[in-house]
């Protein structure tokens, strides 16, 4: 299937890598299907792209890749709607955000998909232990690369 992007173009993606948030994302209620774009090969950020907007896009990662002991109370409801048995079948992907010369995770507000079935849920952490602009890079100036802030620790990735 072709998906219009505003940043890439017409992207053509496989169909059945189609992620469905039963109630959207926060902020997004009437969005419910993405596709995750990888824009380049190696890269640890992907673009979370609506199906139905081209204008409505995420930067995403694998928030263990900065911060290596991160971990969700995942609800019974959250279970049941994903039909998730724990926490092992699904991929964790945060939304990133830049602020000034520094990268932020939202660790507050994690996306949670199902490995298999692709259906996925924005899942908001009450407590304080994670906040919703955690420092991962430092961006350097001049065409630098990036600082992680919080070197990367062995940990299996899980692709979405």
């Amino acid at each position: 299937m072709i998906v219009q992007t505003s940043r890439f173009g017409p992207v053509e993606v496989d169909e059945n890598r189609m992620i469905s948030f039963g109630r959207g994302i926060l902020g997004f209620p009437k969005y419910k299907n993405y596709v995750l774009i990888q824009p380049e090969a190696d890269s640890t950020f992907y673009w979370l792209q609506s199906v139905d907007a081209a204008d409505l896009a995420f930067v995403v990662t694998d928030p263990l890749l900065f911060v290596p002991d991160y971990q969700i109370p995942l609800r019974e409801e959250t279970r049941q709607d994903l039909a998730l048995s724990d926490l092992s079948e699904a991929n964790v992907l945060v939304i990133v955000n830049k602020v000034g010369d520094l990268l932020t995770a939202n660790l507050q507000g994690p996306l949670v998909i199902h490995a298999t079935s692709r259906a996925a849920a924005q899942i908001v952490i009450s407590e304080k232990k994670y906040q919703t602009r955690h420092p991962i890079l430092q961006l350097q100036r001049a065409g630098k690369a990036p600082v992680p802030q919080t070197a990367p620790q062995q940990y299996v990735s899980k692709s979405a």
